[in-house]
């Protein structure tokens, strides 16, 4: 996502090759040839039918498959990135589980059955679709509310749940940074307690899976696959908000969450403290994935669904809106494929339920350890593929520095990103249309803002109850619910993951990908150009106006003038 690469070792395999491929504009034969034959091949991949890119309707019986024959699956969350793709895995790979019961929110204007057709019709399940239908009529709706008493469900579906239900995956939550603490704790805490409250009657449950987030300890460098001491008693807090006005809760908000960066990960903490007060009865275990990215193989690669964490960098940069971001590029980017967080979900509710362990397992599903993926590298890699295969409709020429000086990033964004749009909006107004330039900055600004902590700072998350569980399943479990990080390639991954952005976040198709190319080499030589009239104005400007710079300037060309003169001059080789 730069235009340039830097000489550091977190460039790694993309960096030595970055220099000569961006002397050329993108689409030529050089820039072509940086990428290698796997960033040509990919548009193929992703519009080939999808009963050619993903594992087939699973037939084999294995341990897990057969756990899951004929319980039923109580899912929270399921309308979320996370809680779509695990309906999905468990669908397609376990078509003769029970009912796949989901709780579905009705929101304003939108009911439950109108959810549950917009959350069908997602490309996400064009497999199932096409290939077994039929298994989709085991998903059952439950209306509720994760915020509500008693999860907003009627008396008529708890009992359904309570008789019928084995194995509940509560992943939902509210994911915003900057959410509000009052309904951060009322739906992250709050919600998990009321959960655990309903688990607590279900007569057959053998496995509840909470998931929860890797940065939930994110104050401590080393995390370890344990619940830590929560910053609080969130018993206490949870009383108290109850009777603040929402105006002092937001002036508090500082002072409560400490050293943690956010709302997010405050109540995350205090959620799994919760678990270890309410639920140490249930067979519990939690799962905390780090930074959730677009699949890697299932069931499409490059699958993704909103504009989250790197995903928006990613179309920010593509689009040529975001220039400079404050990151440091050799630190790790703790990126994980969404795959693998669903597949360990669901094997470690088969464990839990097969083991029976009276202890409460963590499991956090991180790459950081075992196959680390540097800022610098999403970096290289995330510019070849914006460029080989750009966005429809950029703005300017994809690239974005990536920097590590506070000060230097604040006078780039000034200059780059907001003088342009202020320049910009006089124009539109001038022309008679709406100024907008300077709003989108602001609202780009303020998701930079949120994930600086985390593109400063790295964490060495422990792993080894995930890597023990994945050792303990058969090879065939392995293979259909692979979370073995240390497979991925990550140069592979980040090209499948610019190309789902590219179709499923942007909408744009592929066969739109050569005029955008030739869009990009356009705006490659404009960008060239303007680099080039503003580094002349520059020296104009000093030539001008210092008598020290000019009679420098006509040192040096003096000086290379006598060097010249003093070559030898060869009559022949």
């Amino acid at each position: 996502m730069k235009e340039r690469s830097k000489a550091t070792g977190a460039g790694g395999e993309g960096s030595s090759t970055a220099s000569s491929a961006n002397d050329q504009p993108p689409g030529t034969d050089t820039a072509a040839a940086t990428l290698g034959k796997n960033c040509q091949e990919f548009p193929n991949q992703l519009s080939i039918p999808f009963s050619k890119l993903t594992f087939p309707m699973t037939k084999a019986s294995t341990p897990i498959i057969d756990f899951y024959k004929g319980r039923s699956v109580f899912i929270t969350g399921a309308t979320g990135f996370v809680g779509k793709a695990t309906v999905e895995k468990i669908l397609r790979t376990c078509p003769d589980v029970g009912n796949v019961f989901i709780l579905v929110r009705p929101k304003a204007g939108c009911s439950v059955a109108e959810r549950m057709e917009d959350l069908l019709n997602n490309s996400l399940y064009d497999f199932l679709r096409a290939e077994n239908p039929d298994v989709l009529k085991k998903i059952v709706p439950i209306a509720g509310d994760i915020t509500l008493p008693e999860l907003g469900i009627s008396e008529d579906d708890q009992r359904k749940l309570i008789q019928n239900v084995s194995v509940v995956f509560h992943s939902a939550a509210t994911v915003k940074f900057d959410e509000k603490l009052k309904l951060s704790i009322n739906v992250n805490v709050q919600g998990t307690k009321r959960m655990v409250d309903l688990c607590k009657k279900m007569q057959h449950l053998v496995a509840l899976v909470h998931v929860s987030t890797a940065y939930a300890n994110c104050e401590r460098e080393e995390i370890e696959e344990a619940i830590y001491p929560p910053p609080c008693d969130p018993y206490k807090l949870m009383q108290s908000v109850e009777w603040m006005d929402d105006d002092i809760v937001e002036t508090i908000t500082p002072q409560l969450i400490g050293n943690k960066p956010n709302t997010y990960t405050y109540t995350k903490a205090l959620a799994e403290h919760v678990l270890t007060l309410e639920a140490s009865e249930l067979p519990l275990c939690i799962v905390r994935p780090s930074i959730v990215t677009a699949t890697w193989k299932e069931p499409v690669s490059g699958w993704v669904d909103n504009i989250n964490g790197p995903t928006g960098l990613i179309a920010a940069c593509g689009k040529g809106v975001l220039r400079t971001l404050l990151c440091h590029r050799n630190k790790v980017a703790d990126l994980i494929p969404l795959d693998y967080p669903v597949n360990l979900i669901i094997s470690a509710a088969w464990y839990l339920a097969t083991k029976k362990s009276r202890t409460i397992k963590v499991y956090n599903c991180c790459t950081g350890t075992q196959n680390p993926l540097k800022w610098g590298q999403l970096e290289n890699w995330g510019f070849k593929h914006l460029t080989v295969n750009p966005l429809n409709d950029v703005m300017w020429y994809p690239g974005a520095y990536f920097r590590s000086n506070a000060v230097m990033n604040n006078i780039n964004d000034f200059l780059i990103h907001y003088v342009p749009a202020y320049l910009m909006d006089i124009c539109a107004r001038l022309s008679g249309k709406k100024p907008i330039m300077l709003k989108i900055y602001g609202k780009l600004t303020k998701a930079l803002n949120s994930l600086r902590f985390f593109t400063t700072h790295e964490w060495r998350f422990a792993t080894q109850n995930m890597l023990t569980l994945y050792d303990i399943m058969n090879p065939e479990d392995q293979k259909i619910f692979n979370f073995n990080v240390k497979e991925i390639n990550w140069p592979s991954y980040i090209g499948k993951y610019c190309l789902g952005i590219r179709k499923y976040v942007m909408k744009d198709d592929l066969s739109s990908l050569p005029a955008a190319r030739k869009h990009v080499r356009k705006l490659y030589w404009v960008h060239k150009f303007t680099q080039f009239f503003l580094i002349l104005i520059f020296w104009r400007a000093i030539m001008f106006r210092s008598d020290t710079a000019r009679q420098l300037w006509s040192f040096m060309f003096g000086m290379v003038l006598r060097m010249a003169r003093m070559l030898p001059c060869g009559e022949g080789i």
